[in-house]
């Protein structure tokens, strides 16, 4: 077979993306290449992109192109992924093409068999945590590439219900297959974990989230239950001085819409200064931030997945998760699970984790244990299935 995979959301081959779907295309294509010297593959990477980044792509049996689209997209914004993308694709003589986005729009004037992977659908799911411009875009290219697919590839069964609660997909149309995990959260890197934190100003224990600072994924909520354990601890440690507070909150991820609201919010509540936002992290500096956590929190109010569950999971970091959309459905009974609306309860369980260390311990244990269901190998040989089906 010729297999095409859009590659576009790679856009930092060095660093392998470490978040979202770029991540995924990254170890997805990794893993492929590993187990299959049979097929062809050809690679269509961003024109941002430097070749010399992408040799480690480089196999007999794989072709690297680049979106032909750089001087040309100011002069035909409308229509030159139709017109350039349809013929750059149907050049190739695909026998599949996979687009591991829905965003990664795949031209409506290509004829050949195609793959989607829908990896969210908080558009549909909690529309009210985006903006108006990007619930209207992301709709309309969903609603093209589910009509367009040949196979949709969901990454967790609540993604399957959610496309056909949505789209009404047939069942016989999706295929759930689960992303793997990196396999470096589970080693110990070559690193001084005491530089990272100090880099980022995290002088006390704290207790991480790990995430884009945006709506969907309730950081008010978040900041409303720190504070009430922030104000529950010190009552219970009969002070008054907020300054002796043991803890804080480091929230570590690129902000997002609406994000600029959260410092006033801590503010307000009396949090600013339990604080610490770390901005965007990948690499080798993320092991020692969950490793170093007394927990992980998120209480999102929808995940397609929830990779960052695993990657606290693998690290030995115990979590306390909502108990909404997917995020069940991958914690198992690994992760202490919260009703992400009510303040009150994620406040409680914070303040449970931090007084029980045995309670940690045991959710340390399961994780360790789940982690281990999810690889990047099983992922790529159940997609490379999906291809053989279209054949």
């Amino acid at each position: 077979m010729r297999i095409g995979i859009d590659a576009r959301t790679i856009l930092n081959p060095e660093k392998g993306d470490a978040i979202g779907v770029g991540h995924y295309t990254f170890q997805l294509i990794r893993h492929l290449l590993e187990i299959d010297r049979e097929n062809e593959y050809v690679l269509f990477f961003d024109f941002r992109v430097r070749e010399k980044d992408v040799k480690k792509f480089t196999r007999p049996n794989v072709k690297i192109k680049f979106y032909p689209f750089s001087d040309y997209k100011k002069y035909l914004p409308g229509a030159y992924s139709e017109i350039l993308g349809t013929a750059t694709l149907q050049k190739e003589k695909l026998d599949v093409l996979h687009s591991t986005s829905p965003s990664s729009r795949i031209p409506l004037g290509y004829k050949g068999k195609t793959v989607v992977t829908f990896n969210d659908l908080g558009v549909y799911k909690i529309p009210g945590c985006f903006s108006a411009i990007s619930r209207s875009r992301d709709k309309a290219v969903y609603n093209l590439m589910e009509s367009k697919a040949d196979k949709i590839i969901a990454v967790s069964q609540s993604m399957k219900k959610d496309l056909q609660s949505v789209f009404k997909t047939k069942d016989e149309k999706i295929e759930v297959i689960y992303s793997g995990l990196d396999r470096r959260f589970f080693e110990i890197p070559d690193i001084n974990a005491k530089k990272v934190l100090d880099r980022y100003g995290i002088k006390r224990k704290y207790i991480l989230f790990l995430g884009t600072l945006e709506p969907s994924k309730n950081i008010t909520r978040l900041l409303q239950a720190f504070a009430k354990f922030k104000e529950k601890s010190l009552l219970k440690n009969k002070q008054t001085d907020g300054k002796k507070f043991k803890y804080q909150l480091v929230l570590a991820g690129k902000r997002g819409w609406l994000s600029r609201e959260y410092l006033q919010i801590a503010k307000d509540l009396g949090i600013a200064r339990d604080i610490v936002y770390t901005g965007y992290i990948i690499g080798d500096e993320l092991v020692p931030l969950f490793s170093g956590a007394e927990f992980f929190v998120m209480p999102s109010l929808y995940e397609g997945f929830g990779m960052t569950i695993l990657e606290a999971f693998a690290t030995g970091t115990p979590a306390i998760v909502s108990n909404v959309s997917s995020i069940p459905e991958i914690a198992g009974d690994a992760a202490l699970l919260v009703n992400p609306l009510d303040v009150n309860e994620i406040a409680e369980a914070i303040w449970e984790f931090s007084q029980n260390e045995n309670l940690r311990e045991k959710y340390k244990q399961r994780g360790l244990e789940r982690a281990k269901d999810f690889n990047w190998e099983k992922c790529a040989r159940e997609t490379l299935e999906v291809y053989k089906s279209l054949k």
